[in-house]
């Protein structure tokens, strides 16, 4: 593996990371199948304090891995 393989493995496994830490934002899978009242995805719901800080740097491990993923089509 080079260094550009082992960056891009790290990136993934940030990723999955972060995305498991953040706090889930409503009542579930079951609730989006069978239409749970007060279940609406585009309502504003403020983030705060460690929240925040996890959905800013999961967006941009997001970013990173999209370019990474781009970058290895191209030059891996």
């Amino acid at each position: 593996m080079n260094a550009f393989e082992i960056i891009f493995f790290v990136i993934s496994i940030v990723l999955i990371v972060l995305s498991l830490l953040t706090a889930p934002k409503s009542r579930g899978a079951s609730g989006a199948i069978t239409g749970g009242s007060n279940m609406n995805i585009f309502a504003k719901t403020k983030e705060r304090g460690a929240d925040k800080i996890i959905s800013i740097i999961t967006m941009v491990a997001g970013v990173l891995f999209f370019i990474f993923a781009l970058l290895a089509r191209y030059f891996g």
